[in-house]
């Protein structure tokens, strides 16, 4: 691509981005709530929302790395038209729905078809140098923010008034973002830069992540990563019921709260973010981001009343960070031809955490579901959070330490020889 045109992309693609998140972001308060109105208990309502995630995560772990690999070989754009109908698709079914077997098989569907957000990071590192990645990232994800400020608001406003206009908004949204991406979204993968053919041994996902673990600086960096994802979607796949059982919030205060954490996202993504990489590396910025996440976790478990756990959000300022500091650190040691790979097998990663969050989440919510409003041991899964991301602070330090080493050392060996 020529220069003028790289700059160009990258507006496209951001509000390709935008579009996707508002949509996304429209049903994360009203899906629990959804799930509930098929169910007779607390504890039945958290063992189907368990399953109905579950369902999204397992098939996005085997899809995400075939898409990715097909976004190698025929470019970015006609995967993401794909993501969009499958989005579209989940979210107007996901509003009929009748039973909880449509649920579960349509979430299937969709988490086959959708790797939006792997393919988008691919398409950033399409059109950006090296060094522009970090800041770039960021920037996508201030997208990401912004979309987490406007759909959940904007779902809890419209979850007040009837529990299924959400998802036909959502629906709505996606198929002008398809539309988009048919009339006005340019390709970012230039023909000579595609891979010549797809090894298909290499696009399961397996074999994706030993292809992850492979890359030069990543290695032990994927179980930071698997650990801290499964954190953060321990959380997301808890919060809404979390706060139901905790505090009695409905639709309407889970979108506030959740615009709450847009708002920070974006902030910290969008500019604080860039400041910091002027004077901070990406190993240390992740880093200082793990550690403040794991501290927040607990915190947010603790909580005893609504409103610290806006404090709490606002206090996880360099964990909006983290995310983006290990995506520059794993996009920067694939080469132009793998990023949508190594980027699949990222996402793939993020979906196996998927699989076992809700499982994981839903159980404990399950066990204490029976307490009363307020009791601490509600925050049960927070604090499994807290756990996960301290574990994963500690394999980054050693990583990170043994990276250092072996850059200082290699010199020295390339003397002696």
């Amino acid at each position: 691509m020529t220069p003028r045109r790289r700059e160009a992309a990258m507006p496209f693609i951001m509000i390709t981005v935008l579009i996707d998140m508002i949509a996304i972001g429209l049903i994360i308060p009203v899906l629990p709530p959804l799930v509930g109105t098929f169910t007779g208990n607390q504890a039945e309502h958290a063992f189907w929302y368990g399953v109905v995630t579950f369902a999204f995560g397992f098939a996005n772990f085997f899809g995400s790395p075939v898409l990715g690999a097909l976004s190698d070989r025929y470019g970015r754009r006609p995967v993401l038209l794909m993501g969009f109908t499958g989005l579209a698709l989940s979210f107007l079914v996901t509003g009929l729905a009748t039973a909880l077997w449509m649920l579960v098989a349509v979430r299937l569907v969709s988490g086959a078809l959708q790797a939006n957000a792997a393919v988008a990071q691919a398409y950033v590192a399409d059109i950006s140098t090296p060094e522009e990645r970090a800041k770039r990232f960021g920037m996508l994800g201030a997208m990401f923010g912004m979309g987490f400020v406007l759909g959940p608001v904007m779902g809890g406003l419209l979850g007040a008034i009837d529990l299924h206009l959400p998802f036909y908004v959502a629906g709505g949204l996606a198929v002008l973002n398809a539309a988009y991406g048919v009339f006005v979204l340019p390709e970012s993968l230039p023909v000579e830069r595609r891979s010549a053919a797809i090894n298909w041994r290499k696009v399961n996902p397996v074999a994706s992540l030993k292809q992850l673990t492979g890359l030069q600086g990543v290695g032990s960096l994927v179980a930071v990563i698997g650990l801290a994802s499964l954190a953060q979607f321990v959380m997301h796949t808890t919060w809404v019921l979390y706060t139901g059982f905790k505090f009695g919030w409905g639709p309407k205060e889970n979108g506030w709260s959740l615009f709450a954490v847009g708002v920070m996202s974006v902030l910290v993504q969008g500019g604080l973010i860039r400041i910091a990489l002027k004077h901070i590396s990406p190993q240390r910025i992740a880093l200082m981001g793990l550690v403040s996440s794991a501290i927040c976790y607990g915190l947010w478990g603790a909580a005893t009343e609504g409103w610290m756990m806006y404090a709490v959000v606002v206090l996880n300022l360099f964990g909006y960070m983290a995310t983006t500091a290990i995506q520059t650190i794993v996009s920067n040691a694939a080469d132009e031809h793998s990023q949508g790979r190594t980027m699949g097998a990222v996402a793939s990663l993020n979906s196996l955490t998927a699989v076992f969050a809700p499982v994981l989440g839903a159980a404990l919510l399950g066990v204490v579901s029976h307490l009363p409003k307020g009791d601490w041991r509600i925050g049960a899964p927070f604090f499994l959070c807290a756990a996960l991301q301290a574990v994963a602070t500690v394999l980054a330090v050693r990583h990170f330490r043994r990276e250092s080493s072996s850059s200082t050392s290699a010199p020295a060996g390339g003397a002696t020889a």
